[in-house]
């Protein structure tokens, strides 16, 4: 959480940040869901977040996106692939 609260000093308004270590191929999938929810949605970054977390919960279609194996999205369903993530700063 470090580098989170460090992105803040620098002025950005928001960042995503990690509790643990964490697994690079389910962050890809977590980023990539997240990042198309948000574009397409209209959604605030909380609700794209809870969102993005859903669709690796469920295997949903949206995770289904830049690079990521459709037969490797169940995989993502495990909490150690979504669970660690956080929003620090402003949501909106």
């Amino acid at each position: 959480m470090g580098f989170g609260y460090q992105m803040q000093q620098t002025g950005v308004r928001a960042a995503i940040a990690s509790l643990w270590s964490v697994d690079d191929g389910g962050t890809q999938a977590l980023m990539s869901a997240f990042s198309n929810i948000l574009s397409t949605d209209k959604l605030n970054k909380t609700e794209a977040l809870r969102q993005a977390q859903v669709s690796l919960i469920t295997g949903d279609s949206k995770v289904r996106s830049h690079n990521v194996p459709v037969d490797a999205v169940s995989d993502f369903s495990h909490p150690y692939y979504w669970e660690s993530f956080i929003l620090i700063g402003n949501g909106l």
